[in-house]
Order: C-alpha cells, then structure tokens, then sequence
C-alpha cells in the first residue's frame, strides 16, 4: 500500500472512531485520536502486524479497541496520554509565547498602521490623522482603554509635547518605512512620558502597578506549583513502594494486582515532569522580575535627577531615559502574560491528575501501605552514593563519571533519567543515581538506580534496550515519558521531534597526561633581514627602486654552448676635433637694363631695343 492510501485509510479510521465516540457522548480531538491508533497498533498485545495491509475485520478491531480506551474514563493510562497530547499543543517556551505575542499585538496595529501611513491627507484632514495616531499610541502601550477620555486626554498631551500638530507636514512627506518606525518611537516616547508622570503624581490613574503585582503573584504562582510537585512526588514514592512489595509478596500481588498502579505511576511521573518545566519557568520569570526592578528603579531616578524641575531640558537626554522606561515596562507587561499562561497551564494540567484521587482514595492508599516502607528519591540515591562502578571489570564499555567528564551535569541522559534496568524488567521508574556511574552505549547515556543494576545492564544493553521498547509499546504513555523518540519518531509530538537532538551534550572525558618540550627543538628562526629602523627601509626601499631601472644584458649562442669563455678587447675612440664653419661674405651686382628707343626716333619704323647693363659678379 502506497504512502497516500496508507494516510487515506487512516483518515477514515480516525474519523470513523470521532463519531463513535461522539455517539457516545465523549468528544476527542483529532490528534488524540491519530496518537490512541498508533499506540493500538504498536501493543503487541493486539496483534497487528504492522508490516501487513489491514483487513475490514483489522479496520474493525482496531477502531473497537481505539473506542474502547477512550472512552474508559477510569483508565490513568488515557489520562496520562491526553495529557501529553494537551501539553504538547499548548505549551510554549518564553521566547515562543512572547514571540507569538508581539505577532498578534502587531496583527491588531497593523489597520490602525495601515489608515496613518497609506494616507495623504489635506490641510483639513491632518487633525483626524492625529487622532489616528494618538489611538495607535494608545493601543501600542497598552496603558488604560481607548474608552476612557481622561486616558486620552493624556496620552493625547505627551504626544503634542513631543510631536506637536504642527509637524504632521513633516510626517506625511516621509516615506512608509520611515512613518512607521517614527510611530513606535513616539509610542515609546510618550509611554515613557506617562511613567514618569504617574511616579511624580501628576497622571497615569489607570496604569496598574505592574511591579507589584508581579512581585505579589510570582511567588503565589510558585508555590501552588511547588504544592502540587510535592504531591506527586510522595505518590510517586508511594506507588513505587507498592509495586515492588508486589514484586517481592506473591500475596500482594493478588491483593494489588487490581489496581492500574503501574499506570497510576506513570501519570504521577508524566504530571510531576511537566510541573517541572512550569517550576522552572515561573523562577525565571522571577529573576527576571528582579533584575527589572532594579534597572526601573535605577532609570527613573535617574530621569528624576535629569528633569530636577526644569523648565527646558535636552531631548538627547531625557528621550533615551523615556524610551528605556517604555522597553522596561514592555518586559513588565510581557511577565505578566506569561505568569499567566504558566497558571493558567497548571490549573488545567490539574484536571488529568484528579483520576489519582477517584483510584486511590487517601483512606484505601493508607490501607495499603501498612508494613510497606516508602523511600523518597532522594532516600534511595543517598543509599547508592558510596558504590561506584569498577571499570577495571568492563573490558569495552565507557564509562563517565564526574571527575574525568566535562558538563558532567549537562549530559542528556536518557529515559529522562530514570534507570535503564529497571523499566524494562521492573516496569518501575526508579531514579537513575549518576554517582554510580553513566554508561555510555552507541552515544548514548545511561543511569541506573544502584551498582548491581548498571553491572546487569552493562552485560548486555542492546538486550534491555528492547525490553524498554517493548515495555513502552503496551504502555504508550512510556514513549514520551521517557522520551524514546528516536525509537518511535512516527509517534513523537512535532515539537519534541523537531528538537530531540537539539541540547545533546557530547560528553568530553579527562584523564591525566604530561608533556615534556625541549628547550630549543627546532633551530632558531631569527630573520636576520629584519630592520625595525624604518628610514633604513626607506633608503632599501629607494636602492631597489633604482635597480628596477637598470637593464643587465645577456646572449647565449649553439655555439658558445658548453664551450670556454671568449672575451675581446676594444679600444676606446679619441678625443678628436672639427670645425665646421666659416666667416664669408659676397656681393651682388646690381641689375641695370637699358631700353633704347622708348622717346622715338627719326624713323618711324625704329624698334626698341634692350641693353642688360648688369657687371658680372666675378668684376666684384
């Protein structure tokens, strides 16, 4: 079957067992369906080959089977995985909700954004865009309603005294990128404006006292988590004593085999893990929360010590105070949204526990706890703390232990740090004691609960590996409790998968070592060309320069080839002399011609006649 039909038919079975169990009056969701299939499917209890096409009769059992778990309420396995699934949807880390905010308040500014810098407004049109953005400054900062006239009254003053109307020509003519950027400082600004106006009692009535009330529910907060992890972690220890009674009594494990407590355990576990992440969320929060305190404090005193009653001060020093002001009361607001989500996060968290009080009464636990001793974790790793794996008796296993690895404390351990033997063979979830000794296995670490557990395991992992597979394939729940997504990435949420190899540690072991360096093991490298004196490159500098001028010449014949050298003699030209010029003059005669006959004669027929009476040059 191809991949789409495969995708195909499971969309038909989820669909199918939607209905069912809306039939029923039970609603699921989509994702809670599509992970209750897959975990069906892996039980090797129910023998489906997964290698194999489904059957219509396989389609039909396995949406029975799919039914029959969801809507056995009384199941803590059920609870445990929708609890997972819940989790899994909702929960976001600091930088993801607050990221996820500041989308969302920018989708909400973005018309408001969009009618002040796509406008281009006339003369008399310019005051309805002011307004425009006063609204926009408003809604920004989240200090008091839009409804309010004297929040909008203020808001409206602090922006006229640091944006006058009369600047809107200047605004309009910007460009959109340049319009929306000047519309956060002024937010900002004119935030900050109000801040100070509020600690000096001239304003600010409907700003809450952001730091109060965090200061007052953060603690609240952690407490009503801490409350409730103390809780599971005495039943945790409680239903960890009971199963191993069983294991050791065969009389009670006939009286408790009744009891789903080894799902009971599980969701204890799975409940216990993810308060954690929220206890640790919510002490952020506070250290964060404090240093905010100081630096707020810091900066309007400062600002105080600036402004002094001053009748004009210098925006270049009272502007980046008013903005800081705005940033710090930013991260305030953003504080309180998270306190929020995280309370919020535990209350409903709550609801996947209650079935632990529906299973085990507090009058019909204590019964069963008669005779049986209760170690807490941390009872059961102060009693391993003085044994440690002997490495000397493992020929090819690595071994780390806290004196010779570096992070030693920031190794990803797996099964989220339980022990490795135990799960598979027990099915308990014992806490692993890394004191003893992580082993280390195809890149991978591994804890285990005490000495004789980690020599077993180390005999043969791959062996107790597939049991821990196996023993999470009847208990679904298991594959993300003890986060086996490499093993089972088809059935690991999307952001757990998406970043299970994210904060590996690859652990850095130590050991002792020496070096020995000779004096002078390498002859020494002293550049005698070196000159520090720079005129003295300057005169190399100007001597190479002129050889680049001089011209050497060279000429190599067949038959001067391998031969002796030849050389000739010349012998240099006098000195000799001559003259070339001389003194001379001459004289030119003078032409004189004579014309015979130009007054007539006494003939009539007389011709006139030329006489050339010029000397000739050689009379002269």
């Amino acid at each position: 079957m191809s991949c789409s039909q495969t995708e195909s038919v499971l969309k038909k079975i989820v669909r199918k067992i939607g209905q069912e169990c809306a039939t029923r009056g039970q609603t699921v969701s989509e994702t809670l369906v599509v992970f209750m299939v897959k975990a069906v499917v892996l039980d090797p209890r129910n023998d489906f080959n997964v290698d194999q096409t489904l059957t219509k009769k396989d389609v039909q059992n396995l949406i029975q089977l799919c039914v029959t778990r969801l809507l056995d309420t009384t199941n803590p396995s059920l609870r445990t995985i929708k609890m997972q699934v819940y989790f899994d949807m909702n929960y976001a880390n600091r930088a993801e909700l607050l990221s996820e905010q500041h989308r969302v308040l920018e989708g909400r500014l973005a018309p408001v954004v969009r009618d002040i810098t796509d406008s281009r407004p006339r003369v008399q049109e310019i005051e309805s865009v002011y307004q425009k953005i006063v609204s926009y400054v408003l809604l920004s900062s989240g200090l008091g309603s839009p409804t309010d006239i004297e929040v909008v009254r203020e808001v409206t003053a602090g922006l006229q005294s640091v944006f006058p109307q009369r600047e809107m020509i200047t605004f309009i003519s910007l460009s959109k990128k340049n319009k929306e950027q000047q519309l956060k400082n002024l937010a900002k600004l004119v935030t900050g404006i109000r801040l100070y106006n509020k600690e000096c009692g001239k304003g600010g009535s409907s700003i809450d006292d952001l730091p109060a009330i965090l200061n007052e529910s953060i603690p609240s907060a952690t407490q009503t988590v801490d409350e409730r992890l103390n809780t599971c972690h005495r039943l945790a220890h409680q239903y960890t004593a009971l199963l191993e009674s069983m294991q050791e009594d065969q009389h009670r494990y006939t009286q408790l085999s009744c009891f789903k407590l080894k799902e009971a355990l599980f969701n204890v576990r799975q409940y216990e893990a993810f308060l954690c992440i929220l206890l640790s969320d919510a002490i952020t929060s506070a250290q964060e929360v404090e240093k905010m305190n100081v630096q707020f404090a810091a900066t309007m005193e400062q600002l105080k010590n600036t402004v002094q009653n001053k009748v004009s001060v210098d925006t270049k020093e009272v502007f980046p105070l008013f903005v800081a002001l705005s940033n710090l009361w930013s991260s305030f607001q953003n504080e309180i949204l998270l306190l929020s989500f995280l309370t919020n996060m535990t209350n409903s968290l709550q609801q996947f526990s209650e079935i632990q009080s529906q299973l085990f009464p507090k009058e019909v636990l204590t019964s069963l706890l008669e005779g049986v001793t209760v170690k807490s974790d941390e009872e059961r790793i102060r009693e391993t703390m003085g044994t440690r794996v002997n490495v000397s008796d493992f020929k090819n296993q690595e071994w780390l232990f806290p004196e010779t690895t570096d992070n030693f404390d920031q190794l990803l351990i797996q099964y989220h740090g339980f022990c490795a033997h135990a799960i598979g063979v027990k099915g308990l979830t014992l806490p692993g004691n890394p004191a003893i000794g992580i082993l280390k296995h195809k890149e991978r670490c591994y804890v285990f609960s005490s000495k004789e557990a980690a020599y077993i395991f180390a005999q043969d992992p791959d062996k107790f590996i597939q049991l821990n597979v196996e023993k999470a394939k009847e208990h679904a729940e298991l594959i993300l409790l003890l986060e086996l997504y490499h093993q089972f990435e088809y059935l690991a949420p999307y952001k757990q998968a998406r970043n299970a190899g994210k904060y590996l540690m690859k652990p850095t072991t130590k050991r002792d070592s020496s070096t020995q360096t000779d004096t002078h093991i390498l002859p020494p490298t002293i550049v005698t060309s070196y000159e520090w004196n720079e005129w003295e490159l300057r005169r190399k500098a100007i001597k190479l320069a002129n050889l680049r001028r001089k011209l050497t010449h060279a000429m190599q014949t067949d038959l001067s080839h391998m031969r002796r050298d030849n050389s000739t003699q010349v012998y240099l030209p006098k000195d000799v002399g001559t003259q070339t010029k001389r003194d001379n003059s001459s004289n030119v005669p003078r032409p004189q011609i004579f014309l015979d006959g130009l007054r007539g004669g006494s003939s009539p027929t007389t011709h006139m006649v030329k006489v050339d009476l010029t000397r000739p040059v050689d009379e002269n």
